[in-house]
């Protein structure tokens, strides 16, 4: 039994572009006012920033895969931007990169 994902298709990438958008606009907005931040606010921004980096790798590492047209998945098709959501916020939230901490301790030493 299959799912037919057809024209939610479109209606997921329109949302994701507008989630990816709103994502971007908020971490500039929280970075440019970086001067005003607290020390949480600061890292918590870093850590979404370092999250969002991390998430548009593994979506091009994702085109880079070939792909078989049988071996089609229709769940990853549909929810594998969440799934790189998620394994991109854990990856910041563990720290394990360390890009979080250099940006913030850059942007601290130039406040």
């Amino acid at each position: 039994m299959g799912i037919s994902v057809g024209s939610n298709s479109i209606n997921s990438i329109s949302n994701n572009y507008i989630t990816q958008s709103s994502k971007a606009s908020n971490l500039e907005s929280t970075l440019k006012n970086s001067e005003t931040a607290t020390d949480e606010e600061l890292m918590e921004a870093c850590k979404s920033f370092e999250s969002y980096l991390m998430e548009q790798v593994f979506k091009g590492m994702e085109k880079t895969i070939i792909k078989d047209e049988e071996e089609k998945n229709d769940y990853l098709a549909q929810f594998g931007d969440k799934l790189y959501e998620e394994y991109a916020k854990s990856a910041s939230e563990n720290g394990s990169l360390g890009i979080a901490q250099v940006l913030y301790e850059s942007m601290k030493r130039n406040t």
